[in-house]
């Protein structure tokens, strides 16, 4: 006699022990409070469909305690969303289309509120409770044909792998940040900054390229000419000791724009498109919670910007081209100080890449959504539109603090038709050539403008190159703590600086480093506080790691010492550290030593790595551990020097696992 299907409801143990570890999971999603938890939620729920399914060919019952456990599962994940989502609930359908307007949009893009949050996140479960439901309710019920019934079960259980799978593909992963905020410190400093803009006082130009190593200019010895770029330096100031503050692109951003290292925001890593609807591998979708701490999207909205302090000052503030900080709500760059925003919201090797137009939060896609494929018209698009809102500010006379980050050279990289082939050394080459043509064009529509001079004007990169471009013989490259993924070019101009750079169209060669920007824009450009009683004004309710690099400009004095050493990150772990201390000093310590190093420089400088994977590819498994370099005499970092000045590799040591252990401590930079 056949077996029929029934519905156990048993205490069988095998049934039990998923039933409980369904439970145990609705719990640590509403205990913990983070997406990556959801996430294990829905994969639980997948192979619990799967065993689901098993278990009635093989045993022909459906186990009452599996329905139980997926069913507890998934009620966790709703109520999570419902209660901490960050948007309006409809997961994946909140894509962007050609023409796509945000404001348009509200119950896709917007915040929504807790009935949007409630219908969209229940709407996105239906299908898999209609299956669920429908098979415990089959296999409950009596059937007259049991074929009909073993078919119907067979086949609920069949839906309830695919909606599962659905679930996965539309689910929410956007969902408000759980850590510790700074809103009020935020508040009171913007409040606090005077409105010390005038049509007198100097703007700012703020030039971030995309993966441009430090040997890509011909400043920096490449062996091709990028003359607007190296006008720059040779206006100005050409510092060849200036570091990024991480060598891949989101983090460095996050270091420029707040002055802060990118652990503090939890965002040490790439960010990733959240919008994107269904990617057979969810990649684009699930990459954030995976990497990110605490469900950060991007730039927390709590974070001080330099855009923000220099909107509170009175200037007019734009970015034009790549943002990489965030694609919805408190992440937006017009939500992060900037009164307007043209460009990319993500990075050009990532699904959706568009541009955008932007303003108080929400955006219009702009030139359609397959813009991917071909983006060879970037560079020229973000230029127009930069150098008519330059214009636009310029003609009103409103001081004005313009970022320029463009996408490239990154890859995949691209060139306008006209600079194809221009250079005869590749699409790369061809590519700078055409940023540095560009800027010719916008340094010739400034002084024609009137506000050349009365620009104080920055260049550098986020992080050294990847698949092409040059170190300039540094070792290592992009994602890597070796200088070679961290040393950049840095150039700065302003021809009105009565002083303040010193001896002009010389070079700068104590070190930097890209958290110090913020800080020294603000003295740069006289921002004060409280009426005029707090110089310099920054926030004082959290960590600033950056400080101002003009002792450095003016006069080639060293500012990273101890008590300010330069880190090297990658993830959430310090890998390297670096100071300059005086030479006297180590002949002190090492009074037998007659190293031509010693005595061929007033300073030098160390640089220490407690353990980093080598760079060479052939010997990928093996680690550098305790290493000391000096940077001073070995810029290629060739030479492990611990050994040599053992009580010097141990005071780095210390020093590295001491703000290591302050980092993990506040991790938020609180004070």
């Amino acid at each position: 006699m056949k077996k029929k299907v029934t519905l156990d409801t048993g205490k069988k143990v095998f049934p039990l022990i998923l039933m409980i570890l369904g439970i145990v999971i609705f719990a640590a999603t509403l205990i913990a409070r983070l997406n990556l938890v959801c996430i294990v939620a829905v994969l639980y729920t997948c192979i619990m469909s799967a065993v689901i399914l098993l278990s009635l060919l093989i045993k022909k019952k459906v186990y009452a305690p599996m329905i139980y456990g997926y069913a507890a599962a998934v009620l966790g994940v709703i109520v999570y969303y419902i209660i901490w989502g960050a948007d309006a609930g409809f997961g994946a359908f909140s894509t962007g289309l050609a023409g796509y307007a945000t404001a348009d949009h509200p119950l896709l893009q917007g915040p929504g509120n807790f009935w949007t949050r409630l219908l969209g996140n229940l709407i996105l479960a239906l299908p898999s409770a209609l299956a669920l439901w429908g098979l415990f309710f089959t296999a409950r019920h009596s059937f007259k044909k049991e074929g009909a019934k073993k078919a119907t079960t067979i086949l609920l259980s069949v839906l309830l792998i695919g909606t599962s799978i659905f679930y996965v593909l539309t689910m929410n992963l956007r969902s408000k940040p759980n850590t510790k905020r700074m809103w009020e410190g935020q508040d009171d400093y913007l409040k606090n900054v005077d409105k010390t803009a005038t049509k007198d006082s100097p703007n700012v130009l703020f030039i971030l390229l995309d993966d441009l190593g430090y040997g890509d200019i011909s400043l920096n010895g490449a062996i091709y000419d990028t003359p607007n770029i190296d006008s720059i330096g040779e206006n100005g100031l050409n510092c060849d000791n200036f570091y990024s503050s991480y060598s891949v692109c989101s983090p460095a951003r996050f270091a420029a724009f707040t002055g802060r290292y990118p652990y503090r925001g939890y965002a040490d890593n790439v960010m990733y498109p959240t919008i994107q609807t269904f990617s057979p591998f969810a990649q684009t979708r699930v990459f954030n919670s995976i990497e990110m701490g605490n469900n950060a999207d991007g730039l927390l909205g709590d974070e001080v910007t330099m855009a923000e302090t220099f909107k509170a000052a009175g200037y007019e503030t734009g970015l034009f081209g790549k943002w990489h900080l965030g694609d919805f709500g408190e992440y937006l760059p017009t939500n992060q100080g900037f009164d307007y925003f043209y460009g990319s919201h993500h990075v050009n090797d990532m699904k959706p890449f568009y541009h955008v137009q932007e303003r108080d939060g929400q955006y219009t896609i702009k030139h359609g959504t397959d813009e991917l494929k071909d983006q060879s018209k970037a560079t020229e698009w973000i230029n127009e539109e930069m150098i008519a809102w330059v214009t636009e500010q310029a003609k009103a006379d409103k001081p004005f603090f313009a970022c320029y980050t463009s996408p490239w050279p990154h890859a995949p990289v691209f060139v306008g038709d006209e600079f194809k082939g221009s250079t005869g050394m590749g699409t790369y080459v061809d590519c700078v050539h055409e940023i540095d043509f560009y800027l010719g064009k916008l340094f010739d529509t400034m002084e024609e403008l009137g506000v050349l001079e009365d620009t104080i004007i920055v260049f550098t990169s986020d992080n050294g190159p990847a698949l092409e471009g040059s170190t300039a013989n540094l070792r290592g490259g992009k994602y890597l703590a070796y200088d070679g993924g961290q040393k950049v070019p840095f150039l700065i101009r302003w021809d009105n600086a009565n002083g303040a750079l010193g001896e002009i169209g010389t070079t700068r060669h104590q070190s930097g480093t890209l958290v110090d920007v913020y800080p020294t824009l603000v003295e740069l450009c006289g921002i004060t506080g409280k009426n005029g009683e707090a110089k310099n004004y920054m926030p004082e309710d959290r960590v600033i790691d950056g400080i101002s690099l003009t002792p450095m400009l003016k006069n080639d004095e060293v500012i990273h010492g101890k008590e300010h050493p330069i880190l090297h990150m990658k993830r959430e772990d310090i890998k390297a550290i670096q100071y300059t201390v005086p030479t006297a000093d180590v002949r002190a310590q090492y009074p037998d030593y007659q190293y031509p190093v010693l005595f061929d420089n007033e300073n030098i400088t160390f640089k220490y790595y407690d353990k980093i994977q080598n760079d060479n590819s052939a010997f990928f498994n093996m680690f550098r551990k305790n290493w000391l370099h000096i940077l001073t005499d070995d810029v290629g970092e060739n030479y492990n020097r611990s050994k040599v000045y053992p009580e010097i590799a141990d005071e780095y040591h210390e020093k590295l696992d001491e703000i290591q252990k302050d980092f993990k401590e506040n991790r938020r930079g609180i004070k």
